[in-house]
């Protein structure tokens, strides 16, 4: 009788240890604003939107609390978030209009899909639960990478003066030069 018990016991065990490995496994990369969905159904690549400059998309390993079909912020002007799958106090997954968006830092924290593919991960995690884990670091800032065209332009413009007076058009010397192209190639981000 014991050992009876004992195979049911295991049986049960493997049972419930298959349920709880069947959860849908999320991954978004935060450096490359991807996010990677392994399920039942198979596997997945999707690009999102993370926090821009200025908000924070949390590092870690969640499990889902909430599932809302459609949930509005009250925070942000009543924005809407088709399909949200909350993970940690106001963060969740959502859906967003804003598809031109995807790819790169665009959000407040909450991670961006398309509408599409949000209503695929909130069936496959209100059918089989999830796992979601956040690494990676955001790509550098816009404004950064603005500053260091400016610091490039404005050192091949010095070096260019320096050599004799000419810009870094190859096709005409500085006199013949426009001095808005001279200030452009000085500042190309300024506006003209």
């Amino acid at each position: 009788m014991r050992s009876v018990i004992g195979v049911l016991t295991m049986m049960c065990c493997a049972f419930w240890m298959t349920g709880a490995q069947a959860t849908v496994q999320v991954h978004i990369d935060l450096t490359h604003q991807s996010m990677s969905v392994t399920s039942n159904s198979g596997s997945y690549n999707w690009p999102v939107s993370t926090a821009r400059s200025g908000y924070v998309t949390p590092n870690g390993t969640f499990a889902p609390y909430s599932l809302q079909r459609m949930h509005y912020s009250k925070k942000y002007h009543m924005s809407p978030m088709p399909y949200s799958i909350f993970f940690a106090g106001g963060y969740a997954i959502h859906g967003t209009y804003s598809v031109a968006q995807l790819g790169r830092p665009a959000s407040h924290g909450c991670i961006r899909l398309s509408p599409g593919h949000a209503q695929q991960l909130y069936q496959m995690v209100q059918a089989e639960g999830a796992s979601i884990s956040i690494s990676g670091a955001p790509p550098r800032s816009t404004m950064f990478a603005k500053a260091h065209h400016r610091a490039h332009a404005a050192h091949y413009a010095a070096r260019s003066r320096y050599q004799g007076g000419e810009t870094g058009l190859a096709y005409a010397p500085a006199r013949f030069v426009p001095s808005t192209v001279q200030s452009w190639q000085a500042d190309p981000y300024a506006r003209w």
